[in-house]
């Protein structure tokens, strides 16, 4: 068949271990035979962002600003342990985190439905996608371990020299400290995009926090949204029919475990981490939940929402097969391809984007499937354990049978 042509490049950001593995069997399988890819590359590898002191992670996020979408693999976020394996220069941030900071992004992350595979919440039919702002409060925070008696304060001196002090803990012997932040500008970012989202896909929109504890931090929180929905995506809501919803957190909790799921739950930066990786579990793994990044200014940076499956690599340098699931990252570059086809206005590249989900879907309903989904499948379907090379073989074959 003739290859579907693109007009403007994505940004592809390749990543680190088994699954930079998986993403150039997803490319060379799935990808390549029936698109003309174009990409403006960055490899986002460990090695080469330590080669050049990290620049490519900043140049990739700057891409992004230029070109409007990304497809990002997984990548290391080093610790101790890391700088010593890689021989690291140094400790090196987060790459996720210097390009939320960049694009002033918000993260959002949805499981894949399938239907062989049953939530383990019985009433849970939609998925529901958790908005995580992904700036600030603890991944921000200073801390100080206090070894003796003594007094903490919190001060803050504002431009002009002025001071604003408060008593945090008289402590009569030792403990610890945790400053934290956050920047109205980046709420005011984060709710923006949440209610652009719920509109884009149609989907009601509830937000939480505790702000009946946190009078100042939460509760700023709370307002902000309240009157940015109020100001300028009210009437929008309420042409689409859509709703806006705050509650306390546990509350919010409580209600999702009830509801039938098919939402956009809001949450601050900790509280998304958390619950994007129960709501994953829930549905089934978190091999099968997308993210997608998205700045105040519409632009996307697609991505798999689980790490670099480091355990698997180590088997595959031994040269051993593994069963590594690879459908998040199948799903981040479908999520890519729709987008740059629905801004350049390409409807075969939309169409392709939905026939590669379609595939996955088919296989795993078929009943080939990697060994982490084995045993979260319905009873009534006999399912084969395959090897990451095979289940990726088996929707390529179902890939074609459907553009054909």
């Amino acid at each position: 068949m003739k290859k579907i042509e693109m007009k403007t490049p994505i940004v592809e950001m390749d990543g680190d271990e088994m699954t930079r593995i998986i993403w150039q069997s997803i490319k060379d399988e799935l990808i390549l035979p029936f698109v003309g890819l174009k990409t403006e590359y960055y490899d986002l590898g460990l090695k080469n962002r330590d080669r050049t002191n990290d620049e490519v992670t900043v140049q990739s996020a700057q891409a992004v600003k230029r070109l409007g979408v990304a497809v990002k693999c997984a990548t290391i976020t080093p610790n101790r342990q890391r700088v010593e394996e890689y021989g690291l220069k140094e400790m090196w941030k987060s790459p996720n985190a210097t390009i939320r900071a960049e694009l002033d992004g918000t993260v959002f992350r949805t499981p894949v439905i399938i239907p062989s595979i049953k939530p383990a919440v019985r009433n849970w039919k939609a998925p529901i996608t958790v908005a995580r702002h992904a700036y600030g409060d603890i991944y921000k925070a200073e801390e100080i371990k206090v070894e003796k008696a003594g007094k903490a304060e919190l001060l803050f001196t504002d431009a002009d020299g002025k001071q604003t002090r408060s008593t945090i803990c008289d402590f009569d012997g030792a403990g610890v400290l945790q400053g934290q932040f956050n920047r109205e500008s980046s709420i005011r970012s984060f709710a923006r995009a949440c209610f652009g989202y719920a509109v884009a896909t149609k989907q009601d929109l509830w937000f939480s926090t505790k702000d009946t504890i946190s009078k100042i931090y939460d509760q700023t929180f709370k307002f902000i949204f309240e009157e940015i929905y109020k100001t300028e995506y009210e009437e929008t809501f309420k042409k689409l029919n859509l709703n806006y919803f705050y509650t306390l957190i546990d509350d919010a909790v409580a209600r999702v475990i009830r509801s039938e799921g098919g939402f956009i739950w809001a949450l601050k930066n900790y509280d998304g981490d958390v619950m994007s990786d129960m709501i994953s579990t829930a549905f089934s793994s978190l091999a099968m939940m997308t993210s997608v990044l998205v700045s105040p200014d519409g632009k996307y940076e697609y991505e798999a929402a689980h790490g670099t499956v480091t355990r698997h690599y180590y088997r595959y340098l031994k040269g051993e097969k593994t069963s590594t699931n690879p459908v998040a990252t199948i799903f981040a570059w479908s999520g890519a391809l729709r987008k740059r086809g629905e801004i350049d206005g390409l409807t075969d590249l939309i169409n392709f984007a939905g026939l590669l989900e379609k595939a996955v879907l088919d296989t795993i309903n078929g009943g080939t499937a990697t060994k982490d989904l084995i045993p979260l499948m319905d009873e009534n379907v006999k399912p084969t354990a395959v090897y990451t090379d095979e289940f990726i073989s088996e929707i390529k074959n179902k890939l074609e049978t459907r553009l054909n």
